[in-house]
């Protein structure tokens, strides 16, 4: 028997066995008899043809062998989402009469008898009990009827209809305004149309804090239309769409914190400045989206820029920056505290790894934590201190100088070092035998020569060592035991510089070496126990 071909097949999504497409021709293939179904799939790999056959183009497809037609009756065109939560939760009718009691109720003079009455009041108690619903991959493709879902399940607030066979915007509406407080939404992986303009806006939405809608085939200005119904939207989810182009978002999405366009490829980074208004925006994932440079333009070196005012996260990661003047822009938004960049050209530009996160440090004043790991103050100290001595040649040469009324370091310097103004006056201009020219890395050139002090047992008499850079604090934890013969874990060591007076820093990892916390010869270390 030939299955029901729904007469508004065309354009529906359907899954056959574990490919999913669009069937996109619904009609008669000649020589051939019966009714065919003509699927775009989404892996063009299930495919075996455009659209045509023996000479007849009966659809089109975006990939060569992207299209085939099958049977109706191999097509699974989904069910409502009622059942599929039902089916989901083991709470479907059939279940219900297998396992439930008789029971009569009377209707003014007339006496009706419900089968299975005490399961299907359990059934209700149990759906209504839900309030975070995942329905992912279970075949979703329509509403049930109106106010069902409503009535049956009250309390939801979050559902996951990922993966599903749903095909317009359309059917979301029709699901999400039976569900009355709607505050997370997930509708990613379901290849949709969305509105075109904007009719109408549903009120389905009002509650909604938290929307994804990865891998749908959104276009950036088709969000902009549904985000008139998103009035307190706080995260959107984008990532895997069809989105290159940004515009202005007017009057819309002016709730939101989080905005994930990851792995879209935007036509360039000035398409940042288009969503820069955004006034509660937190945090912006920019993960593999091509971009190639950052640039605020309405503020010079050293000044904020009016861009983003409240972005506190930002990840750059995966992309095409190959310059650090991008890193010295970031250091113009007001609000940054974390940064993701691993991946990116200008990654490469530096051997050393541990050099090229100091310079990162150095370059973004307020950054607290950098690809997820936190920036101790200690170790930002040690970036800027470090950053003031690479580049004290370049400031100088540049036209940079100990006397501030002679101190006018080149706009190109400034442009390269825009911070670099500001560490000379945080920790002073840099000393001409701190900038002597590199010497080779032999040991002797690596010594430190320290003094360390007890500064908590005056009886202990100050003892000068001569200890290699790179040694790390445990190590020096171990000498100074055979020194004092205390056992390294109850030591406490900091130092004190002999270019900063009264400032004391603790050098508190033990993994870390001796030039991670830029001590000098002539510094003093402190212990105590």
């Amino acid at each position: 028997m030939a299955a029901a071909v729904p007469p508004d097949a065309l354009g529906r999504r359907v899954a056959c066995g574990t490919d999913y497409g669009t069937v996109r021709y619904v009609g008669s293939v000649s020589p051939t008899a019966g009714i065919w179904l003509g699927v775009e799939w989404d892996d063009p790999q299930r495919g075996k043809h455009d659209g045509s056959y023996e000479g007849t183009q009966y659809f089109k497809c975006r990939h060569p062998k992207g299209g085939s037609f099958i049977r109706p009756n191999k097509a699974n065109f989904g069910v409502d989402f009622l059942t599929a939560v039902k089916d989901r939760y083991g709470l479907n009718d059939k279940q219900d009469a297998q396992c439930g009691t008789g029971d009569t109720v009377v209707f003014g003079t007339k006496t009706v008898e419900f089968v299975g009455m005490d399961s299907v009041a359990e059934q209700q108690r149990q759906l209504n009990k839900l309030v975070d619903i995942s329905v992912r991959e279970c075949a979703v493709s329509h509403a049930a009827q109106e106010e069902e879902i409503s009535r049956t399940c009250a309390n939801m607030r979050h559902i996951n209809l990922s993966k599903n066979l749903i095909s317009s915007w359309e059917t979301v509406i029709a699901i999400a305004s039976q569900v009355q407080n709607l505050e997370t939404l997930n509708v990613s992986e379901n290849k949709m149309r969305f509105p075109s303009t904007s009719t109408f806006t549903s009120s389905a939405f009002s509650n909604l804090k938290i929307l994804a809608l990865n891998q749908t085939e959104i276009t950036w200005t088709e969000v902009l239309l549904c985000a008139q119904g998103w009035p307190v939207l706080e995260e959107l989810y984008l990532s895997s769409n069809s989105i290159t182009v940004l515009e202005r978002p007017d009057n819309v999405l002016q709730t939101l914190k989080l905005l994930d366009l990851s792995d879209n490829q935007l036509l360039d980074g000035n398409q940042l400045h288009l969503i820069a208004q955004l006034p509660r925006l937190e945090q912006l994932i920019l993960r593999n989206t091509g971009i190639s440079s950052i640039h605020f333009p309405d503020a010079g070196f050293g000044c904020k820029t009016k861009m983003f005012p409240s972005l506190k996260r930002l990840a750059i990661n995966e992309n095409k920056i190959s310059q650090w003047s991008s890193i010295n822009e970031l250091d113009k938004l007001p609000s940054l505290r974390a940064l993701q960049c691993n991946n990116n050209p200008f990654m490469n530009t530096e051997k050393n790894p541990e050099t090229l996160i100091q310079l990162i440090i150095a370059k973004i004043s307020q950054l607290e934590v950098l690809n997820n790991c936190e920036i101790l103050p200690a170790e930002r100290r040690g970036a800027e201190l470090d950053y003031r001595k690479i580049f004290g040649k370049d400031w100088l040469e540049a036209g940079g100088h100990w006397n501030p009324e002679k101190n006018k370091p080149s706009e190109e310097f400034l442009a390269a070092h825009p911070r670099y103004p500001i560490l000379c006056l945080k920790y002073g201009a840099p000393e001409e035998g701190e900038l002597k020219r590199q010497q080779p890395l032999t040991l002797k050139n690596q010594l430190l020569t320290l003094t360390i002090k007890c500064p908590e047992k005056p009886e202990q008499k100050p003892v000068e060592k001569k200890l290699p850079e790179s040694m790390t604090i445990q190590k020096v934890k171990g000498l100074l035991y055979r020194l004092f013969k205390i056992p390294g874990s109850d030591l406490k060591l900091s130092y004190k510089s002999s270019k900063l007076e009264g400032k004391e820093v603790e050098l508190d990892n033990d993994l870390k070496p001796l030039q991670f916390y830029s001590i000098e010869s002539g510094d003093c270390v402190l212990v105590r126990w």
